[in-house]
């Protein structure tokens, strides 16, 4: 793939003044009255009312069905109102929201030549304290006590039963098809880090893919969890839970990847 320019989309549900003035396209979703300067996910075709559900994934979306061309080769890119790609050069430095600006991705990178999509840097989910893990992972440790010494098996499965309901992951997963079924239920079972935040880099025809495989999925989840049980800052969202763990299994499963630096940043 070749050099090119890239569209950096930035979703957030309270303004970001400082980011204003950037190349970074700003997207707003949520109950905040945002300016012009801001994409209104409201309009057009949306699921502007599932936001509380879906997190960023409403403009991402939004994005799907009434802006993505396939005929562009344009990298395209997410992140969000406190998580931001870095550049390269910018790893090892002292990044603040004082100097975020300086740091923050703007171009493609060379880099990227031989790459279909990037995707953050991965977070490590083990390690946790073993009075949580028994607290909160009970159910997983009654069948496997091991658990809790063992950090190899403190996977993202059980990272997700923990923080987002037991079973849930299994249930979802349950309802892709035969191969892909298998393949991110070992993802899951086997892996003790994952690439966190619905942050992606690709190109639209790739892009393309993912959304539609993301959103049939989503759909049929819906089906099995809906809505109405869904409280609380663990629960609530789901559905971005969800297709945060795909997404980390999807980009190295069907796309040339990259991962890519990235800074969680308050603003």
């Amino acid at each position: 793939m070749s050099y090119k320019n890239i569209k950096l989309f930035c979703v957030t549900d309270k303004p970001l003044p400082k980011i204003e003035n950037t190349s970074l396209i700003l997207a707003g979703v949520g109950k905040y009255n945002f300016t012009s300067k801001y994409i209104d996910t409201s309009t057009k075709i949306n699921i502007f009312n599932k936001e509380k559900y879906y997190s960023e994934l409403t403009f991402h979306y939004w994005y799907w069905k009434n802006l993505l061309n396939c005929n562009e080769d344009d990298w395209v890119g997410f992140c969000q109102k406190r998580r931001f790609w870095i550049k390269k050069t910018s790893i090892n430095k002292n990044i603040t929201k004082e100097n975020l600006l300086e740091h923050i991705l703007t171009d493609a990178d060379k880099s990227w030549n031989n790459f279909e999509s990037l995707i953050c840097e991965p977070i490590k989910v083990s390690g946790a304290k073993k009075i949580k893990i028994i607290k909160r992972g009970w159910r997983n440790v009654l069948k496997d006590p091991s658990l809790i010494f063992d950090e190899n098996k403190q996977s993202i499965k059980l990272h997700f039963d923990m923080h987002h309901g037991y079973g849930k992951l299994d249930k979802a997963i349950d309802l892709l098809d035969k191969k892909q079924r298998y393949k991110f239920k070992q993802y899951v079972i086997t892996n003790n880090t994952y690439n966190p935040h619905i942050m992606v880099i690709s190109k639209p025809k790739i892009l393309d893919e993912w959304f539609t495989d993301l959103f049939k999925w989503l759909s049929d989840c819906e089906k099995t969890f809906g809505f109405n049980d869904l409280s609380g800052y663990d629960s609530q969202r789901l559905y971005a839970y969800l297709a945060e763990r795909y997404l980390s299994f999807w980009f190295k499963d069907k796309t040339k990847y990259l991962e890519w630096p990235w800074k969680f940043i308050d603003n």
